[in-house]
């Protein structure tokens, strides 16, 4: 069984840069946040190299493995961006929001790539989420596909406390798992989501014990290498956009799925 610990090949880390570690090993990728000493804050430069990560993961890796180094999975958004100063070589957001229009949205449309890649047909994702996810750590444990909570995990949308709103992505898939109604109040309270709420509420997929996260989340993946890959694109892309199709067009997206299968497996596909 592959080990879903950082595995260092001979050549090393695929990339290892601004808090953020990608390795791999076989069909298995493990994105490692990698500044426990902050809390795995996260910056621009994070952002950056998430989305490089995402570029740079080798076609044969199927699952990709989200975790993070310390007690915390990450304490959110770097405060220092909110000073006038920022963070040295990035632009504050104060700079940002004193920019136009158009320079703005593209700001924020390169600060969500970091978000948007674990959600590929191609792969499955599993963040392994332990400690404090806060904001930003909360948004970027909400872009995988699933997740594995320790059982101090303590989730939290601290935006609205900051005069801001959830922009990494994270709210569709809140309300998509939660529903409305506690996606509203979750944001806009800012309270503590914990372990057994999480997976009450679909939030989370499983929560165990923090000496047991790293197992559980080695036999998840497991598990699902065990599936043929294009059979998990397939279903994959049809749940992915079950709630967008009507009933009936749920019905056709379906056939034509096990249609290109049934082709595919009889060597009679294009």
């Amino acid at each position: 069984m592959a080990s879903l610990d950082p595995v260092l090949d001979k050549d090393g880390p695929v990339l290892d840069k601004d808090g953020v570690r990608l390795t791999v090993d076989d069909k298995i990728a493990t994105v490692t946040l990698t500044n426990p000493a902050k809390r795995n804050v996260q910056s621009p430069a994070l952002w950056r190299a998430l989305a490089e990560a995402g570029r740079v993961v080798p076609g044969s890796v199927r699952v990709v493995v989200l975790r993070a180094e310390g007690k915390s999975f990450s304490a959110g958004l770097d405060r220092q961006m909110f000073t006038p100063e920022g963070i040295a070589g990035e632009p504050s957001f104060i700079d940002l929001a004193r920019s136009s229009d158009g320079e703005l949205d593209a700001a924020i449309a390169g600060f969500q790539e970091a978000f948007t890649w674990w959600r590929r047909n191609d792969l499955v994702s599993i963040a392994a989420v332990q400690g404090h996810a806060i904001g930003a750590g909360f948004q970027l444990a909400l872009a995988c596909d699933l997740r594995v909570v320790a059982d101090d995990v303590q989730f939290a949308m601290r935006e609205t406390s900051l005069g801001l709103v959830p922009d990494l992505t994270g709210t569709h898939p809140l309300v998509s798992l939660v529903g409305y109604a506690r996606a509203l109040e979750i944001c806009l309270t800012g309270r503590f989501v914990l372990a057994e709420e999480a997976v009450t509420t679909g939030l989370a997929n499983i929560s165990v014990s923090r000496e047991e996260l790293d197992g559980t989340v080695r036999d998840l993946a497991s598990a699902l290498l065990g599936a043929d890959r294009q059979a998990v694109i397939e279903t994959k892309a049809l749940l992915r956009g079950a709630q967008e199709r009507t009933y009936e067009e749920q019905r056709a997206a379906e056939r034509a799925a096990q249609a290109r299968r049934l082709r595919d497996l009889a060597g009679t596909g294009d």
